[in-house]
């Protein structure tokens, strides 16, 4: 079925507040909209990022510093009067990331009438964006997922890891609120105690509560997501499952390569999930297989687009970003037809992971068709976002190899002559150095 005419009179404005400008997500959205003939416009952390770059993006401007909720609304509303004919016009808004999401939610009262977003709260979104509110709507619902716990203190955090055995994941339960430059990950894999105690010692910076969580163990084809679209009425149609082939950081982090692939099993779950939270607009859902009792586990649900969603564009280009301006426009959104071994790489993230796993390969599905891979940053339609994130991840990784040779220079210099021991203890301090 064709992908019924779209509203080109009513523009898209991609919102993300983060600073990462390797977000292939945001470059997918505009590219998905934009050759829809859609005017697209983004937010992003600079004017200058690679996703400014692509032929799909009318203007970009950086996001507002700071970046709250009041600065976000009345920056959309001036975009808004900016690239509308009359102040009845009206503008999607697509939050390309959590806090995104939850800061447009907040203000949807301000921005009700001008700006289109899918109706949901802030309130009932951090249900299931905060990690600890979703372990609880996880148990309210008898939602397999991994043991949990919200421990109150480093020694109960200590307690609480032993229990649950280690190596144990730890996660701030609103890893928005993270503060940049703090050196604090969303998602940490533990190995100790110490390393326990000694993250939870950091809970006051981190802006949320730290818990720590089960480690399922990883493996082939463990690795699950669902991305779909609930639309005004409470209808998914546009919902598909894919498979992690590879990710990065390796075994535990994001896709770097997937596969559309079915699970019926992940895509029930899924499905009767968004009933249950009677959940409205985009949503991506991640899932890991635990072996020993054969349930899918629900690790994450973010509600906005996932950045790999392009996966899941069919034969007529339907995708969840798509479906999003199809409703919200008041056009119907047809079924998902489905392309099995369709696969999506993200250049960057996938040659890491290629790197710290190379032998790892992952046969295609029976029976499912080769398709040539759709790729995150390269399009021959729209070269330019590729040539500036390579130079901009050139720029990265030198950095992080600058950073870590100074720290490897600092770690093997010698201790400045004032505070090197004397004769007299050279002695003692030799047989300190042999133990």
């Amino acid at each position: 079925m064709p992908v019924p005419p779209f509203d080109t009179r009513v523009p898209a404005v991609l919102v993300r507040l983060d600073r990462n400008p390797f977000h292939h997500g945001t470059l997918g959205a505009a590219r998905s909209l934009g050759r829809a003939g859609i005017p697209v416009h983004a937010v992003v952390e600079a004017a200058d990022s690679p996703v400014a770059r692509s032929r799909y993006v009318r203007s970009a401007r950086p996001r507002p510093c700071p970046a709250a909720s009041t600065e976000l609304a009345a920056l959309l509303l001036r975009v808004a009067a900016e690239i509308t004919d009359t102040p009845s016009d009206h503008v999607l808004a697509v939050p390309l990331d959590d806090i995104s999401a939850l800061a447009l939610a907040r203000r949807r009262a301000d921005l009700d009438g001008r700006i289109l977003l899918p109706e949901q709260t802030e309130e009932q979104l951090l249900r299931v964006a905060d990690k600890a509110a979703l372990a609880a709507t996880c148990a309210r619902l008898g939602l397999p997922h991994p043991r949990t716990g919200l421990p109150a203190g480093a020694d109960e955090a200590a307690a609480m890891a032993w229990a649950l055995g280690l190596p144990v994941v730890a996660k701030w339960s609103r890893p928005w609120l993270l503060p940049a430059g703090a050196g604090l990950r969303s998602t940490t894999i533990l190995r100790s105690l110490a390393e326990v105690r000694e993250l939870y010692g950091r809970t006051s910076q981190a802006g949320s509560r730290l818990l720590l969580q089960e480690l399922l163990p990883p493996g082939r084809g463990l690795d699950w997501f669902f991305h779909g679209y609930a639309d005004s009425a409470g209808g998914c149609a546009a919902g598909a499952t894919g498979r992690k082939e590879r990710s990065w950081p390796d075994g535990a982090g994001l896709t770097a390569v997937g596969r559309w692939a079915p699970n019926p099993e992940v895509d029930r779950i899924a499905r009767e999930l968004l009933d249950a939270l009677d959940y409205r607009g985009v949503c991506d859902l991640d899932f890991r297989l635990d072996r020993t009792t054969g349930a899918y586990h629900l690790l994450d649900f973010n509600p906005r687009p996932g950045a790999q969603f392009r996966l899941f564009a069919d034969a007529a280009g339907l995708d969840v970003v798509r479906a999003l301006h199809l409703d919200l426009t008041g056009r119907p959104v047809p079924p998902h037809s489905p392309a099995y071994g369709r696969r999506f790489v993200v250049e960057n993230y996938a040659a890491l992971s290629l790197l710290a796993s190379p032998g790892r390969r992952y046969a295609p599905e029976p029976g499912a068709a080769r398709r040539p891979a759709e790729r995150a940053w390269f399009a021959a339609d729209d070269p330019a976002p590729a040539l500036a994130m390579g130079r901009a991840w050139l720029v990265h990784l030198l950095r992080k190899a600058l950073t870590a040779a100074r720290r490897r220079l600092s770690a093997g210099r010698p201790r400045h002559p004032a505070t090197l021991p004397g004769p007299s203890a050279r002695g003692s301090s030799t047989q300190l150095t042999q133990r």
